[in-house]
């Protein structure tokens, strides 16, 4: 199996105590990490986050993109429900890689937004593989999730392997003059659903 589970251990947050799950995705030489909080045994519908890396928004704090803000919202209400998971995957720049993904920021710097970036750089929109949540999700008993993404992609990537999204929560995070064309662009080129919390809605 590409993707193998390592080990688990506990981390203690500002939210609180999660645990921490290791996987080592072998074909791709990428480590990627699941926080979980609370029991998955009783097989009710998981309140779950997949959140692709963003060093630059993650750890910097950058204003350019929502990343940062989503993450600790979603840390944050798995927290206050005291039960969820949070699929942490190492598919930096929407999977072209750090440097790349700086590139990108310079021609955005020139007027492109973050569509046009990528494909002045020849790759695609979004270059992410969800398949890898496959053996995360078996491994952590995940059957069903109410998932909070503006991502249809998401939605449809976890249907695809099996899981039940039974419900499509937005993230909702305020703007700023550094990331508004981005979010436009979120929307308008990558179908992303900015409707209001608790939302299903696929179109």
């Amino acid at each position: 199996m590409p993707v193998r589970y390592v080990e688990s251990s506990h981390l203690p947050t500002r939210w609180g105590v999660f645990e921490m799950h290791g996987f080592e995705d072998e074909q791709h030489n990428k480590e990627h990490v699941v926080l979980t909080m609370g029991d998955f045994a009783d097989g009710e519908p998981v309140l779950t986050r997949v959140h692709s890396e963003c060093l630059t928004g993650d750890a910097f704090y950058s204003m350019r993109c929502d990343c940062g803000n989503q993450l600790h919202a979603a840390l944050e209400a798995i927290a206050r429900e005291g039960r969820g998971a949070l699929f942490y995957l190492r598919q930096e720049g929407r999977g072209i890689g750090l440097l790349n993904k700086i590139k990108a920021y310079h021609l955005q710097d020139a007027g492109a937004d973050t569509v046009e970036a990528n494909e002045q750089l020849g790759f695609g929109a979004d270059m992410r593989d969800y398949s890898i949540l496959a053996p995360m999700v078996e491994h952590l008993g995940v059957r069903a999730v109410r998932l909070m993404t503006n991502n249809p992609r998401k939605v449809t990537a976890l249907e695809e392997i099996g899981v039940a999204v039974v419900e499509r929560i937005a993230l909702h995070t305020a703007s700023n003059p550094h990331n508004e064309k981005y979010l436009q662009t979120k929307a308008g080129k990558l179908g992303h659903m900015f409707a209001g919390e608790g939302d299903t809605s696929r179109s």
